[in-house]
């Protein structure tokens, strides 16, 4: 698949960070994992933290697929807000769906600190704001579903946010816990450190076969070199739909800016996420130079020919967007990129194994909290692999429709 155009911003920004060579013998390992963007990358490393031998392969150069184009915000807020999760998956689920994802945002800024790019980590609180006056009482119903459950936020009427961030809209929830990253730099401080443990990593290394053993799984690349593995991981992202006949993703095409650097360390509020209500959702972070990314105006198709030529239009759209809520800062794009990206029925992963695939675990980190999912995705599968009971599998299993 062409999963972005060509130039988003940390690839541009960090560069060729790490080299990796494609695979030219046969192989055998622990666990396979096919695709080593940041899914792939946080499933090796927690495996070979926990003593797993792992390899990993990938068809690109490492990073270079969705991570190095996504805009990496770090949210427990799940794309489908939790008054609409709980009929369709029960309120048990849903509740500790939001719960994993607070946790998981701590987790990601202690493994950034502990692989050296925790620079690249900053906590922001989120703002979630009614696009309009027809979504406060849905905004008013979250918010009470939320305290009811143990999490903190603040439910800010129209006077305090015109206060806090001098724009006007009539309500809106202020959540102590988001944070932003550079996945695609965390992605490759991951992989040094599992080569570091022993794992080893392939990229421009593309799978053609996949074959299945009573109790062991070979792949075949398309240099015909083979990997045997006991268990397999499939974390390619958007592309692990053709490893599936059961339809699991739903494909759009999503546009992001960002801007010359700013004068001023504090942009708005706290620096902290900004989103709305409206599907599809507008929304904005700062980075750790002093930029303003803009993203959203999404499209319910994939087809990069047609995403890509879009840029130009989508990207002034996002500006104006960005410029009519805060008219006193002057933006000028810097970088300009589009992407495509995947939603589910109800907003969340899927996660472990599926009757179509034996000895097959999958880390499907689907939406906008692709990289927080990423990281439940690899606590399950250690812990599947090393044959602990995990009971969140549930919550994101291919049999919960």
């Amino acid at each position: 698949m062409d999963l972005r155009s060509e130039t988003p911003f940390w690839l541009i920004k960090d560069g060729f960070i790490q080299s990796y060579n494609s695979l030219k013998h046969n192989s055998k390992t622990e666990v396979l994992i096919i695709g080593a963007g940041i899914t792939g990358a946080l499933v090796g490393y927690h495996l070979a933290q926990a003593g797993v031998e792992v390899t990993l392969v990938d068809r690109r150069h490492v990073g270079m697929g969705s991570t190095c184009a996504s805009t990496a915000l770090l949210q427990y807020e799940i794309d489908t807000p939790l008054y609409q999760l709980i009929p369709m998956v029960g309120e048990k689920h849903a509740v500790r769906s939001y719960h994993l994802c607070l946790d998981a945002i701590d987790k990601v800024g202690d493994i950034a600190n502990t692989v050296g790019e925790g620079k690249t980590f900053r906590n922001r609180k989120s703002f979630y704001y009614a696009s309009s006056t027809r979504h406060v009482a849905a905004l008013k119903d979250e918010y009470e579903l939320r305290r009811k459950h143990g999490i903190a936020l603040s439910w800010l009427d129209k006077d305090e946010i015109a206060d806090k961030f001098h724009f006007s809209t009539p309500a809106g929830l202020l959540s102590d816990n988001a944070a932003e990253i550079d996945a695609y730099r965390l992605t490759h401080a991951l992989l040094k450190k599992i080569i570091a443990l022993g794992g080893k990593v392939y990229d421009k290394t593309e799978v053609k076969d996949i074959h299945y053993a009573s109790n062991h799984v070979r792949i075949t690349t398309t240099e015909d070199c083979t990997i045997e593995a006991k268990r397999l991981v499939i974390a390619a992202g958007y592309e692990s739909q053709k490893y599936l006949k059961q339809p699991v993703e739903n494909l759009n095409s999503t546009f992001a800016i960002i801007s010359e650097p700013m004068p001023d360390e504090a942009i708005w509020y706290g620096n902290c996420l900004i989103w709305e209500t409206a599907r599809p959702y507008l929304y904005m972070r700062t980075t750790v130079d002093k930029r303003i990314l803009v993203g959203g105006r999404d499209e319910p198709f994939y087809n990069p020919k047609r995403r890509d030529a879009l840029i130009p239009r989508k990207s002034e759209a996002l500006k104006r967007a960005f410029e009519k809520k805060f008219p006193s800062i002057h933006y000028q794009i810097d970088y300009q990129w589009a992407g495509t990206f995947t939603e589910t029925k109800d907003g969340l992963p899927y996660i472990g194994q599926s009757p179509e695939r034996p000895l097959t675990y999958f880390a499907l980190g689907f939406g906008g909290n692709g990289i927080t999912f990423s990281l439940i995705a690899a606590e399950i599968i250690r812990d599947l692999y090393m044959g602990k009971k995990n009971s969140d599998e549930a919550i994101f299993s291919f049999k919960r429709h």
